[in-house]
């Protein structure tokens, strides 16, 4: 009977599946168009699965080994059903090979089902439950099930073990697991994850992040930019339907482990924004209906503990925030949800799906500011100072070198031609970070380094006008700076704000006039003043005892992927040097990206507490820092009753305080034998 049965339901778990795919992907054609190599993206899903997914699986070892037993036992498993039980293939030595090796797969699968039922006992927070918790049991009844029914194919058991009643039970269990496992992958459920998940990996909207044979990956971090001049392309994301197709097919990807929940600064810090929820509110939007059926945490609400779910809903052509005009509200997410977010990319560095919360957020914000004119707290106030006066504070842009009165800064106008081109940025109006920029200058000069600065000809570099959604200023910001850069000779630039210099590096480059040079090497400070460290061109002072701890910079940590320097310098100054539990990638974020500091989104409690609480758990002196947003975030914070005050020191005043001012330390007068050392350090 199993004979008859089995290939019936294999064929129609198999067409049933068919059906789905085709409707899913009738969901997600929903978007705008976006060109993919389809060939080539399928060809390298083996790659981009085995390797870039599992590089982030693999951080919990437990759960990869989980997964490679329980996914590669499904899909081994199910491919040699088919050949097995439903075409029957194989006969004598043959069918006995393939026999046991369906026995192992199953076998294996079982075992890793083991482990996730385990997992599902008191599952962690951050996962989503519901029909989640009945996967371990799916899982159990399609490998137990198969492993069966395999038995009298090698021999172990006669065809006729059992009689009618036990062919039916087993048809029965295994009918359950093709329904959770492969029907069920295309219409929804905790499955839905694997097919577009591996689609999803074919047809990513950013490919170079993924790994080829020649070595890793790219470091895609840059924002898209929109296309201002074409009139029939929406200014932004208003609607699900306004994503690009491939953004739709990445958020149905998403298997809601929560790790990016539990690694997001606003979800701890109580403000309305859970990045897994938003996830799963433009899945509800492409699909249309409510959020009722949503099973994992909620958005967090300072005044009601949690927002209660099913209260968002949407349709592919609705309204993703409700506008203010709208009486009853209804929309699939509240714009607090979407203003929360710093831009840190916490969430996408853990995500293994390889899904970008991140673009999603800012390309809504885009239609939020562009067309709705709808940026809160004071943000509408930066944006218009920006336009006004090239800076977000509004300050007279004459007066950028009022700080530097003292110091004789050479400008790019009067020497036309430096090694390195000193990038002040926005902070020169910032008393507090103008002693950085002092002490950068001064560890400048004691290295002998010719540098120069474009003084008032320079204008913010557009990041948080960017962030903020008000992509026509950035645009307008960049192109300006980018003619004011073609007008001089330099052979990089150094900055010591890692916002400025993620744009200057990651996202000018696609606004360089035709033929013109795309890009130039941009160092952050720490880099910089590591490679004068190891070329010898900075001597320090023996006989630093302090206890200092490191705060990874966003923009310059998981944005560009720089961690080593700033420690090797920190070597270098001979300090005992002691790690956050949360460093390095999953560094929890200052809280001052993004724009958060004037979109202002109220909370339980303030993302700067939180990591300076982080840092008091060291027990460290003075905490590191190599940002002027992290360091006004931290010197804001107030300590409690008790609580020791704790030093914050960029790591360029760490350097300037430690120089060694012996004659014998001074370097020669910049001549052309410095000039050439400096080239040495930045190749």
């Amino acid at each position: 009977m199993l004979d008859i049965l089995l290939p019936i339901l294999i064929f129609s778990a198999l067409a049933l599946a068919a059906v789905g795919a085709v409707r899913r992907i009738r969901l997600w054609r929903q978007g705008r168009p976006s060109p993919v190599p389809v060939l080539r993206g399928l060809a390298a899903v083996p790659r981009r699965y085995l390797v870039d997914l599992h590089h982030v699986v693999a951080r919990d070892k437990v759960m990869s080994n989980t997964h490679v037993a329980t996914a590669g036992g499904f899909v081994a498993a199910m491919g040699l059903a088919i050949v097995v039980h439903g075409l029957g293939l194989g006969s004598g030595w043959v069918s006995g090979v393939l026999g046991w090796l369906l026995l192992a797969a199953s076998a294996t699968m079982f075992a890793g089902s083991l482990f996730v039922a385990r997992r599902r006992r008191d599952p962690p927070a951050r996962l989503s439950k519901g029909p989640w918790m009945r996967l371990p049991k799916s899982l159990m009844a399609f490998s137990l099930g198969i492993f069966v029914v395999t038995l009298p194919a090698v021999g172990v058991l006669p065809a006729d073990a059992g009689g009618w009643l036990v062919a039916l039970v087993l048809a029965g269990v295994v009918a359950w697991g093709l329904a959770e496992l492969v029907f069920g992958m295309t219409w929804g459920g905790p499955m839905k994850h694997a097919f577009a998940g591996a689609l999803h990996l074919a047809f990513h909207r950013r490919p170079e992040r993924f790994s080829t044979k020649g070595g890793e990956g790219n470091r895609s971090t840059g924002l898209k930019a929109l296309d201002l001049d074409d009139t029939e392309a929406p200014l932004g994301v208003g609607q699900p339907a306004d994503f690009t197709w491939n953004q739709l097919l990445g958020f149905d990807a998403c298997v809601q482990c929560g790790r990016c929940e539990a690694v997001c600064p606003a979800f701890a810090a109580g403000q309305p924004l859970n990045p897994k929820k938003l996830i799963q509110d433009m899945v509800v939007g492409m699909a249309g209906g409510s959020d009722a059926h949503y099973a994992g945490s909620p958005y967090p609400s300072p005044e009601r503990g949690d927002q209660p779910v099913g209260e968002h809903q949407g349709s592919p052509h609705g309204p993703i925030v409700a506008p203010a005009s709208t009486k009853d509200g209804k929309a699939l997410v509240d714009a607090e949800t979407l203003w929360s977010c710093t831009t840190c990319r916490a969430c996408v560095e853990e995500c293994p799906m390889m899904i970008e919360h991140v673009d999603a957020i800012v390309d809504m914000r885009r239609h939020l500011t562009l067309e709705e004119g709808a940026t809160p707290g004071k943000g509408a106030e930066v944006i218009d100072n920006l336009i006004a006066t090239d800076n977000p504070g509004g300050f007279d842009p004459g007066g950028r070198l009022n700080w530097a009165a003292d110091l004789e800064l050479p400008l790019m106008a009067d020497v036309e031609r430096a090694e390195v081109l000193l990038w002040l940025g926005d902070g020169v109006f910032d008393m507090r970070n103008q002693r950085t920029l002092r002490a950068l200058v001064k560890v400048l000069r004691a290295a002998g380094v010719d540098f120069a600065v474009l003084g008032n000809e320079e204008r913010d570099s557009g990041d948080v006008a960017r962030r903020l959604g008000d992509e026509a200023t950035f645009q307008s910001l960049a192109r300006r700076n980018i003619a004011t850069l073609s007008q001089y000779r330099f052979d990089c630039i150094v900055t010591c704000d890692p916002h400025s210099f993620h744009v200057l590096k990651n996202e000018y480059s696609a606004f360089y006039p035709e033929g013109q040079e795309s890009s130039y090497p941009v160092w952050h400070h720490s880099t910089f003043i590591n490679q004068l460290i190891e070329a010898g061109r900075l001597r320090l002072a023996p006989g630093q005892a302090a206890r200092v701890t490191y705060h990874d910079p966003c923009y310059l940590g998981r944005y560009n992927g720089e961690y080593e320097a700033p420690r090797a310098v920190l070597q270098a100054l001979g300090v005992e040097l002691v790690e956050m539990q949360r460093s390095g990638y999953r560094s929890r974020c200052c809280g001052g990206g993004g724009g958060a500091p004037v979109t202002d989104i109220p909370g339980k409690q303030r993302i700067p507490d939180m990591r300076m609480g982080d840092v008091r758990e060291t027990q460290a002196e003075q905490v590191v820092v190599g940002c002027p947003q992290c360091t006004a975030m931290f010197e804001g914070v107030v300590p409690s009753a008790g609580d020791e005050e704790v030093a914050v020191k960029d790591i360029a005043e760490m350097v300037a305080a430690a120089l060694d001012t012996t004659p014998e330390a001074t370097p020669a007068p910049r001549d052309a034998s410095t000039a050439q050392a400096t080239e040495e350090v930045m190749s």
